[in-house]
């Protein structure tokens, strides 16, 4: 076989280790890029960071309206007793009650729509914990997959490096310094064929002259 012949040969195998080497790379970086599992991971965080929020608002308010419920509870004591007061001060501790019974009032209005906003906030974590377990499922799946495809690859890699490493000791290492030097100009392609009179890397036409020296 001429040295060309093996240096063709060589860069076959050669763009093949490149094909092969580069899909090994894409496919080590999914195995160490969970993005997806990321996102849904800080989604349901978010969704927890809320409705922890809101369930201590809930509490705060729950124990405000027990706050005024005792103070009001106080406050009726007093009305009811009545000892030593006239009809006015009766009067005005009543107006006091009222006043406080209003703000319960409010307060209890409060706590009634942000138990609505607790119940969204709980479906919402609920939705994206599932969420979560798909994508973490998916993914599994997804590695096994990969890490299959992976040995495949690093197998196929093995047997190409089995056969170039002959191909470099026979064609020498003044052609092979030539040979590397051109790949690395010429984007991995250091030799092409001719055909009918035309250079296949380049697609022009060569001179007569050129054509009977590649012959």
């Amino acid at each position: 076989m001429s040295t060309i012949l093996q240096l063709y040969e060589l860069q076959e195998i050669d763009l093949e280790i490149d094909q092969k080497s580069q899909e090994l790379d894409n496919l080590n970086s999914k195995l160490n890029e969970d993005q997806a599992v990321i996102s849904a991971r800080a989604s349901l965080d978010e969704a927890r960071k809320q409705l922890t929020g809101l369930e201590r608002s809930q509490h705060t308010i729950d124990w405000e309206i027990e706050d005024i419920g005792k103070k009001i509870a106080a406050e009726e004591e007093k009305l009811y007793a009545g000892k030593g007061k006239n009809s006015r001060e009766l009067m005005d501790l009543q107006k006091e009650i009222d006043i406080i019974k209003g703000k319960r009032n409010k307060k209890e209005d409060d706590l009634l729509l942000i138990m609505i906003d607790v119940d969204t906030a709980q479906n919402e974590v609920n939705r994206t914990s599932n969420e979560l377990d798909k994508t973490e499922s998916d993914w599994q799946k997804d590695q096994k997959t990969l890490l299959v495809e992976k040995s495949v690859l690093e197998s196929a890699l093995a047997t190409l490096q089995q056969k170039r490493n002959p191909l470099i000791e026979q064609v020498g290492k003044s052609y092979t310094s030539l040979y590397e030097g051109l790949r690395l100009a010429k984007k991995g392609r250091a030799v092409a064929k001719m055909e009918q009179g035309r250079c296949m890397g380049c697609r022009m036409s060569l001179p007569i002259s050129d054509q009977q020296k590649a012959k």
